[in-house]
């Protein structure tokens, strides 16, 4: 990165996890390279913190079109015709050396005024399939960055932009991944970690402690199991784990996630892009049960592509009921050596250099940068 010191890298992104986990990495990887960077977003992107918390932060106008009416498609056109504006006009008096989009319409605005003026410029996609706002981007820019090996909805002629630099993820769980798989003994705990993600906990409070309490008694017993739930739910899963006699530690959020998984022998949650770019760095085998209302169906795409590697199984959420779930975790449990390979195989399928290979993807769109790469869109 030394050939990218003090040029400008300008990230475009909303204020969603899925969207600001990759840019603080690369503004991470980036900073520490020597590049200067600026954050472009549109009002709904909220406070930052952290490293994008220090950038210089432009508000530039979006409106969001995927799944609106025609009436709000309408209503949306002005909106990214000003933002156009916004951006062309601050892109010009800042002359950025590249800028990197990360997906959401709050993206929008920039990149297209980035391709327009001809600057260097990437998109990074956390999922399986691209999301609509990278789909309409992708026959412009110049390199699509993307954490899957098959990526769905490439349109035509962009395939050849394509790099597979994965999903970054924070510092704490790329300090675990060689963290070996915890073994499962005749008698030992078996310790399960339930993620719901900001969406949809709820299917996994109903229907997880029932599927526990139909196990047998002597491998209920052994159970030790973490999971998040909203607050609401708190109260009702505590009881019914307390009325199954399983021991069960649960909370709307956990600081300690990292950590966690690496306990794990099992992990069972949605397949939002961050979920599985930590369970596959970590490596450890997973049950997914896809949020069945994501846009384009992303969470799907992803969590097939982990049961494709042979890392984790997918559950349908329409398939995900207590005796499903029951019969498949007492199956598992009952042959370790299967956990042991799919956690093996959900670590060969991480990829815990995501952020130094996407900053490497963006340095060689550097003018004088890393390959001297000056392409652009």
């Amino acid at each position: 990165m030394s050939g990218a010191d003090k040029h400008l890298v300008v990230l475009a992104t909303g204020g969603t996890g899925g969207h600001v986990f990759p840019a603080e990495a690369l503004a991470q990887e980036l900073a520490a390279g020597g590049c200067r960077l600026a954050l472009f977003t549109d009002r709904r992107g909220g406070s930052y913190t952290g490293v994008l918390g220090d950038l210089d932060t432009y508000r530039i106008r979006a409106g969001g079109v995927a799944g609106k009416r025609f009436v709000a498609l309408l209503q949306s056109g002005p909106e990214l015709a000003i933002g156009l504006m916004q951006a062309r006009a601050l892109l010009r008096k800042l002359r950025p050396s590249a800028v990197v989009g990360f997906g959401g319409y709050a993206s929008v605005p920039t990149m297209l005024a980035a391709c327009l003026g001809r600057l260097p410029t990437a998109i990074h996609e956390q999922n399986a399939v691209l999301g609509r706002a990278n789909r309409l981007l992708a026959p412009w820019v110049a390199r699509i960055a993307t954490c899957f090996d098959a990526v769905g909805g490439v349109p035509a002629g962009a395939a050849s932009k394509i790099t597979l630099t994965g999903m970054p993820v924070r510092q704490a769980i790329i300090d675990l991944k060689d963290a070996p798989y915890p073994a499962i003994g005749d008698e030992g705990p078996i310790r399960l970690l339930v993620m719901g993600g900001s969406q949809g906990a709820r299917v996994l409070s109903d229907v997880v402690p029932v599927a526990l309490a139909m196990l047998p008694d002597a491998l209920r017993r052994r159970l030790s199991v973490v999971q998040q739930c909203r607050p609401e739910d708190i109260d009702r899963v505590s009881q019914a784990y307390d009325a199954a006699g399983i021991e069960a530690e649960l909370a709307s959020f956990f600081n300690d996630v990292p950590a966690r998984l690496a306990a794990a022998h099992l992990v069972i949650g949605r397949s939002g892009a961050s979920t599985v770019a930590e369970i596959t760095t970590i490596g450890r085998p997973s049950i997914l049960v896809p949020y069945p209302h994501a846009i384009d169906d992303h969470q799907a795409r992803n969590a097939h592509a982990v049961d494709e590697a042979g890392a984790g199984w997918v559950l349908p959420q329409s398939a995900f009921t207590p005796d499903a779930l029951k019969s498949r975790i007492e199956s598992l449990i009952g042959m370790p050596v299967v956990l042991e390979r799919t956690a093996a195989n959900a670590r060969a399928l991480g990829r815990p250099q995501a952020a130094k290979d996407l900053a490497g993807l963006v340095a060689g769109l550097i003018p004088n940068g890393a390959d001297g790469d000056r392409r652009a869109a």
